[in-house]
């Protein structure tokens, strides 16, 4: 009798390993799903940063304004007959 629980014990535990620990396992199964999630994760913040990047292109192609302003702010540039003031930081008292 204790032969055939040994048997039926080994046949079991034979049974379950590639359930539990094999190539497709359950804790495999949590990985990728987990590995799935985080990629999903990401998608969706590429998927926000090309959608105002699109807007941005779509506003360049359409617009002055956007222009205007990049000309502004980056290359400090100036329309014709405006008047450009710059304040400069004031000078440290420890000279």
């Amino acid at each position: 009798m204790r032969w055939l629980t040994v048997t039926l014990v080994t046949l079991l535990i034979a049974l379950q390993w590639p359930l539990w620990l094999g190539k497709g396992s359950w804790f495999r199964v949590w990985q990728l799903d987990r590995q799935l999630q985080q990629q999903r994760t990401l998608n969706q913040q590429l998927i926000a940063r090309n959608a105002a990047l699109d807007a941005e292109v779509r506003d360049l192609k359409q617009g002055t304004d956007a222009i205007e302003e990049r000309a502004r702010n980056e290359l400090g540039m100036v329309k014709n007959g405006e008047v450009f003031f710059q304040l400069l930081a004031p000078a440290s008292a420890n000279r």
